[in-house]
Order: C-alpha cells, then sequence, then structure tokens
C-alpha cells in the first residue's frame, strides 16, 4: 500500500510546474513566452538567472525527494526505479497542464541523483563540456542522457534501475525531437550566460 501511494505522490510532485508557478508569480505565463517550454533553459531565457535556477533546483527536487523517500523507507530496486520514473513522467506529462509538460532533463537529474550520483557526476562532466565547446542546451541534454544508461549500468548495475534509465534517456531525447530538427537545419539558440 505505501508504495502504490508514495508512486502516485511521486507523480503529483513531478506534475507541479515548477518554471509556470514562477513565472505566474512574477506575471508571466510561461507557456506563451520564449519557446513555451515550461522547463528551466525557457525560464532562463526569458526571465532571467534567478528564476531560471530557481526553475532548475525546484525541477530537479521533484526528481530527487520521492526517490530519497523510497530510499529511507527500505524500499527494494524495482520500487525505487517506479517511483524516480513516475516522478520524471509527472514533469514530461503534469496532470496540472493536459499532460503537457516539460522535457524533463532537471526532474531527470533529481532522480538520478538519488538512484546514482556518480552517474550524475559523468553526465553533468559531458553536459558542461558538449556546452561550453557548442553553447547548445539541447545538444548538451541530448548526449548526456543517451550516455546515463551506460553509465547507471557499470556503476550501479541494478535491472531496475537501469530499465529506468533506459526509459527516462529515451522519453528525453524524444521530447528534444524539435531541437534536434533545429540543431540539423542550424537554427538551434545557442546558450548565453
Amino acid at each position: 500500500m505505501k508504495e502504490t501511494l508514495l508512486l502516485l505522490c511521486a507523480y503529483l510532485l513531478g506534475s507541479v510546474p515548477t518554471g509556470l508557478l514562477l513565472a505566474r508569480g512574477m506575471g508571466v505565463n510561461i507557456r506563451e513566452a520564449g519557446s513555451g517550454n515550461i522547463g528551466a533553459t525557457n525560464v532562463y531565457r526569458t526571465m532571467g538567472r534567478k528564476v531560471g535556477i530557481m526553475t532548475l533546483i525546484g525541477d530537479c527536487l521533484k526528481g530527487l525527494i520521492p526517490v530519497l523517500v523510497a530510499n529511507w523507507l527500505g524500499l527494494p530496486d524495482v520500487w525505487v526505479a517506479a517511483i524516480g520514473l513516475a516522478a520524471f513522467l509527472g514533469h514530461v506529462y503534469t496532470v496540472f497542464l493536459g499532460f503537457k509538460g516539460g522535457k524533463g532533463v532537471a526532474t531527470a537529474l533529481g532522480v538520478f541523483l538519488g538512484t546514482s550520483p556518480l552517474s550524475v557526476l559523468i553526465a553533468l562532466a559531458v553536459f558542461a563540456l558538449v556546452l561550453y565547446k557548442w553553447r547548445y542546451v539541447s545538444l548538451a541534454s541530448i548526449i548526456a542522457a543517451a550516455m546515463i544508461p551506460v553509465q547507471v549500468s557499470v556503476i550501479s548495475g541494478g535491472k531496475e534501475l537501469v530499465v529506468m534509465s533506459v526509459a527516462i534517456a529515451a522519453v528525453v531525447i524524444l521530447r528534444h525531437h524539435e531541437n534536434i530538427s533545429r540543431l540539423r537545419a542550424g537554427t538551434e539558440t545557442k546558450f548565453k550566460a
């Protein structure tokens, strides 16, 4: 019973649209600004560094907190993985916005911080290197997402966590399909600090 309840709570927490709420508090509908995405990158570009960082932290915590609770309760890996996936899917397919949410990168970061922190360190290093070299947040996110299942497999090893990481990576990459098209066309927006 507690597992099912935590699964539902993880999805609902993941569904809280952090960027939308923060922007709305400043009188902006983030879905009508910039790219229209509710995630940290669009909030950063349209609302500024402070609100962008707050969105990043909030979205990350949505993934981290449920996983930490599952670990604290001593749940087996299959439930930890399911709860992490539920939080992530809550962000991407939020019930509060007609199942249309963000791309899930920051929430995935939180999930992996709670399940495989060393994998996150490697992924962040790759992310930073790609961002520094090419200045595309989307490209850095896609490459880091593609690498995370391999890192989780090598570092954490549990098949449930590997399956979760593959599912999350696949969704993150699929959610970037428009960015991939713009990258191919040379029209993707570069990151400016």
